[in-house]
């Protein structure tokens, strides 16, 4: 089986976590494709694939501006077509969940078949910076659900979350975002530390950067994605109203995971129930 993956990751943990799953298909013996959504490029429409997988970091328990957009113009399904969302989030919430209701909405309103949600933590790129050793456990964490997940998705299987009224109403008050970043992210700007390099026009997935002679400049299609702020060597770059978030710098994926212990204080119950609960599954099924 042939399958096409639409993704779109500012920082790379939605990446990440795709290619991950991919390779866990390919050992199932089915191929992935996978195009991800920028600016500068336009991915193939799913004509010939009878699954489509639909990756995109949560952002304010919402889908991605850019996703919705390239969801809005799919073309309707000439046939029966299986489709999985897979998100990463920062935090293991369940507002999260709202963040599959829009794409689902649009996705049976063009005719397709959405079987299935699958959930991932992983590392903040805004509000505050994780340790690398959460990052580890984060990801591992998820390599340890991707086998069963790879193998719903081979058999056509799944489920869909169940979304209650508060996340809902959460959701949609925090829409503001989709409206608001626009703005804000025309008011970004660079300190003095600069070096012109240009890396944060050329990793922006939107192309909302240009480099100029006196440095970059930034315009009106800004999603909050934080590729540029997070990738900046020298961390000049300032998010405006947002900057007390910033978080700059590559996490590393290397290295020991954080013990219970080492947890961060926010949200730690949540996150220790996410890695019980996969970490504990895994075990069991390693063990039969």
């Amino acid at each position: 089986m042939r399958i096409i993956a639409y993704c779109f990751s500012g920082t790379g943990n939605t990446k990440r976590v795709l290619e991950a799953l991919a390779k866990e298909l390919h050992r199932l013996g089915h191929e992935v494709d996978i195009f991800p959504l920028r600016e500068d490029c336009t991915p193939p429409p799913p004509n010939g694939y009878r699954t489509i997988l639909v990756c995109y970091p949560v952002h304010a328990f919402n889908t991605p501006t850019p996703m919705l957009r390239f969801l809005k113009g799919l073309p309707r399904a000439y046939q029966y077509t299986s489709v999985y969302l897979l998100r990463t989030s920062g935090e293991p919430l369940n507002f999260n969940r709202a963040a599959g209701i829009t794409p689902k909405r649009i996705l049976k309103g063009k005719g397709y078949h959405v079987k299935g949600e699958f959930r991932y933590v992983m590392p903040y790129n805004i509000i505050f910076r994780h340790s690398d050793g959460m990052a580890v456990r984060m990801l591992r964490a998820a390599e340890r659900r991707l086998p069963a997940d790879a193998r719903l998705i081979a058999a056509g299987k799944g489920t869909l979350d169940r979304v209650g009224p508060v996340s809902r109403l959460v959701s949609f008050v925090l829409r503001i975002e989709h409206v608001a970043m626009p703005f804000i992210g025309r008011r970004f700007r660079v300190s003095e530390a600069c070096i012109g390099c240009g890396l944060c026009a050329s990793s922006c997935p939107q192309g909302n950067i240009r480099m100029e002679a006196s440095g970059p400049k930034f315009g009106g299609n800004c999603v909050s994605c934080m590729s540029c702020a997070f990738r900046c060597p020298k961390d000049a770059i300032r998010i405006s109203l947002l900057d007390g978030w910033r978080v700059n710098g590559e996490y590393s994926f290397e290295g020991d995971p954080a013990s219970d212990a080492e947890i961060c204080r926010y949200c730690h119950k949540s996150y220790v129930r996410y890695f019980h609960s996969i970490e504990d599954n895994a075990q069991e099924t390693e063990q039969t």
